[in-house]
Order: C-alpha cells, then structure tokens, then sequence
C-alpha cells in the first residue's frame, strides 16, 4: 500500500504502468438527481462525490443548488440508485434528461472584465480565439511583465483553469478556444485576492457575449448490423435524424450501414431497430466527438437560457464613481475601462499618389526610346477560305434502365398477376416494354433481382429488341442499376425507371434522369395508344 497519495484517481497508471485505454463511451445525457424530502443537497453532495472518486466515468454538476449527474443511460441509472441506497440509505430518483451541449466559437474576439467596488481594483483584458474540434482549452499570457507583475499574472492563469466556464447560447461548458491575457491592471492599495478572479470571469463572459457562438453537439459513429431487406427502413431513419452513412456493405443474409448521427437523436433508437428487425438487429454505438448541433434554433428556443440573467456568470463590469461602485452593461465595458485594447490595430500604410500628365505624342516617344520603333500591323482581306462543314454534335441515344421487380408490383394489373405467376408477369412486362422500345427507337434493359437465390451465377439474355438480367447471388438489382448507369452514362442519355429511394438516389450520384415507375407506365400507355392510331391508318 502507498499513504500519502492526495491527487490520485480510480483507473491512473503510476510509475512505468503504461496509461490506460480511453473510454469507448463518454456520457453525454445529463440528469437532475431528486432526493428525499428531509434531505439537503449541500450534504448529499459530499457523499457523491465519493462514488464519483471511485468510478471516473461518473461526474456529477452543480448548478442552481441542485445536483445533476452526467451518465448513459438506463443501466448505469439503476446501479447509481442502488449504490447510492445501499452505502448512504438515500432512495433518490432521476428526471430531467438532456443532451450535455458544449459551445464554441468562431470568430476572435476581446473580452474585458472591470472589478471596483469601493476598496477593490482589477482589470483584465482577455484574447478569446477558436481552435480546431477536439482542442479543448487552451491559456496562454503576452502580457509584458512590467505592465502586469507576473504574480498576479498567474494568479488570472489560474482562475481561468478552475472554473467551467458557461457559454451564452444554453449555458453549456466551452471548448475548442484559446484564452490569452494581453493586459492587465492592479492597484498598489486596494487590489485584493478575489478582485482578478471577478475580472476574469467577467472577461471570459464579455468576450462571449459578443463573439459568434457556436452550439456543439455529441455525434455517434454507428454501425447497424440487420437483415438486409431491412437496411432501407434504417437509411431512411438515419436520414431523418439527419445522420451521415456510407453505401451498405452486405454480407450474406445480413448487411452493415455506418456513419455519423447525433446523440439527441439516435438516443433510443435501438428499441425500435429491435422491434422492426424481429430481434435480429445490432447497434453499436462510439463517440465520435462534438460537433455544430443540427437544430440550434430548436435547442436554444426550448431550453430558453438568458445570458444576462445568469448571476454566477455575468458579463457586466462594476466601476467606482463617487465613493461608490455602479454596474455597467457588458456592450458599454469599453467605453468605461482603464486600459486601452490589447489587440493593435494593423494600419494600412499610406500610399502617395502623384498626378503626371503625359500626352499622346510624348508617351509614344517615350515607348520608342525604351522598347523601340512601333510596328501598326496592317490589315487586310484574308485569302483564307472558309470551312466547307461546321461539327455539330449529334444528340445521344436514349437508353432506359427498368428495375424489373420494382415495376411489376407497382402496376396493379402486373401485380395482381405476379400473386398467381410471377414468371407470366415478367413475360408481360417484358413484352410491353419490347413495344415500347421499339416505338420510341431507344435502348432498353430491364433488370431482376436473383441475388436471393444459391450458387446464381447470373444471366443475360435477349427479349426480341430489349435486354433482360437477372443478378447473380449475393448482387442486388440497385448495385446493378448503380455500376451500369455509372458506366454508359457519359454515352448515352440514360433514365432509370424506379420508385425504389436508394436507385434514385445511385442514379443522382451517376448525373443520370430519374423517373418514376408511375412515369414509366403512362409512357409505356401513350405509346401504345400511339401505336394503335398508326395501325388503324
């Protein structure tokens, strides 16, 4: 055993230990810890604090006199409350949950706190600068010695590493920015210890007030794992939550769909994967990060935080005027401080102009003696003969790609017939679209999925004008549709005929047209009723 050990924590490596594994999972949901009726928050609050030592992936907040615990979810819930009810007899309840947000920001700004009540004396002059996604915190001074004694210098270094310090958009904790002291002031007389911790965080608050505040959200990395009938039920879920994915990746009966979603919304999504999958679905989830949240407004608007009414974080400063000290709003700090701005203004150089007027004899005579005689070319008929042809660019051939199946149980006369033959609907389909394809001379391939059925090697094959293919095992039809408008589409004004979302959305990606299937038949109808005016003639 070692004594004597003050600032160690559950899970530190000391000596040659190497350090441990970083948590795959950081809570990100808040909760508002409700205790007994007799029992006071104040002297909860120390016992908490115990379990917090001994399990480092639970932090507890206090904010407003009340206790809040940062945690995943349900299980770890259940475990808190009986830990808790088993060493403290506490039988305490959660409620409130939220998101934990950060804030950022993205501009640089200059904040400025005053602190003089009667007796007291402090000025700071902050820098706030935004860093890259991930950089946390980062302090820093440039203010020269003889202006701020270094004591006091380290003293504002300090205060700005102890506090969590809130932003102004819903009062989360900021990140991702750089703090540097450029000025300071202290009196030889009236200058106490707290004075430049008041002047600090009111920098730090009056610089975020008029900084452009950016509002971060955790975002997962997921990965989905169900039948793959079912993969286009998540895509459709995970576009709606306003995620980011990769093309499935399938793997026999099952396919795998990864990405990036946003922790608010993805939160209690695997009740319902499970449900739609029958069981069959997995979810694993990773923090990725934080990041811009995708609803701002909504988040601000719902959870309503006023930044000029926080008292534990206010951006106003305190001046002293005749024997007394008055509070000034944080838009007016800089009409009222001491110190002039840390930031130097760069100053466009001055630039004199000279008016010189030349006419055009003397500038001709000029050009002469510096590059020599001018020579006029002389301009005349051109003997050239013109050109005989002029290109124009053939329009290219059409050529329509049919996702067969897709077609068939969206015509009702087709589907109807495909519940009692389904091979006599193909027959029918293909007839039509031979037909059509005909009439309007353009080029027609119709495509089957057959990547269900065991050792299919694939077929192609010849229906009178048109082409038909059947996938082979293991490729779906919209893989199919996918390479091959990838591959004819810079020669022919190709259309894919679907309603199924993921082959519209290959075929955007391929820059080719898109049309339904419902498009599809009332060209196909046209046609034939086109057809039949001709014959009758």
């Amino acid at each position: 055993a070692v004594t004597g050990l003050s600032e160690t924590y559950a899970g530190q490596s000391l000596g040659a230990e190497p350090a441990g594994q970083p948590y795959v999972l950081e809570p990100v949901m808040t909760y508002r810890v409700n205790l007994p009726g007799s029992a006071d928050p104040a002297q909860v609050l120390p016992k908490l604090r115990q379990l917090e030592e001994e399990e480092p992936q639970l932090h507890l907040l206090w904010e407003n006199g009340q206790i809040h615990i940062q945690m995943m979810g349900r299980v770890q819930q259940e475990i808190f409350r009986s830990l808790v009810r088993q060493r403290f007899g506490l039988d305490l309840t959660l409620s409130d949950q939220r998101i934990f947000y950060k804030e950022t920001i993205e501009n640089t700004v200059e904040g400025v706190g005053h602190f003089e009540p009667l007796r007291h004396y402090a000025e700071v002059h902050l820098l706030l600068e935004p860093l890259p996604a991930g950089s946390g915190l980062v302090f820093d001074t440039v203010c020269p010695t003889d202006v701020l004694d270094v004591n006091y210098q380290r003293l504002i270094l300090t205060h700005l590493e102890e506090k969590v310090h809130r932003g102004v958009l819903v009062g989360g904790p900021i990140t991702d920015m750089k703090i540097t002291l450029l000025v300071g002031k202290a009196h030889l007389k009236h200058t106490e210890g707290g004075d430049f911790r008041q002047a600090t965080y009111r920098a730090v608050r009056q610089g975020l007030m008029q900084a452009k505040s950016v509002l971060l959200e955790p975002w997962y990395e997921f990965c989905l794992t169900m039948p793959t009938e079912q993969i286009g039920r998540a895509i459709t879920d995970i576009r709606a939550m306003g995620g980011e994915f990769d093309a499935p990746e399938a793997a026999g009966a099952l396919s795998t769909l990864k990405g990036l979603v946003p922790a608010s919304e993805i939160k209690d999504y695997a009740d319902t994967l499970a449900a739609y999958t029958q069981g069959l679905g997995r979810m694993q989830l990773t923090l990725h990060g934080y990041a811009p949240c995708h609803n701002t407004d909504a988040v601000v608007a719902e959870i309503g935080y006023d930044p000029e009414a926080d008292p534990a974080n206010t951006p106003d400063s305190v001046f002293c005027a005749h024997g007394a000290g008055f509070t000034v709003k944080w838009n007016q700090v800089k009409d009222y401080m001491h110190l002039e701005s840390g930031l130097k203004e760069k100053k466009a150089p001055q630039i004199i102009t000279r008016n010189v007027r030349l006419d055009d004899k003397e500038l001709e005579q000029i050009m002469e003696r510096e590059f020599g005689p001018i020579r006029r070319p002389v301009y005349g008929v051109s003997n050239r003969p013109a050109a005989d042809d002029v290109a124009i660019r053939t329009p290219r051939q059409k050529y329509i790609i049919v996702d067969g199946y897709n077609v068939i149980f969206a015509w009702e006369d087709l589907a109807a017939q495909a519940k009692d033959d389904l091979d006599a609907a193909r027959r029918q389909l293909c007839d039509r679209l031979s037909s059509y394809a005909g009439f309007t001379k353009c080029r027609l391939v119709v495509v089957f999925d057959g990547y269900k059925q065991k050792g299919n090697p694939g077929e192609k094959s010849r229906f009178h004008n048109i082409q038909v293919v059947y996938t082979k095992e293991g490729q779906t039809a919209d893989a199919y549709i996918e390479a091959l408008a990838h591959e004819i589409g810079r020669d022919y004004a190709v259309r894919v005929a679907s309603s199924d979302g993921l082959v519209q959305l290959s075929s955007l990606g391929s820059g080719v047209l898109r049309m339904s299937v419902r498009e599809l038949h009332e060209e196909v109808e046209a046609a034939r009723a086109e057809m039949r005016k001709h014959y009758r003639k």
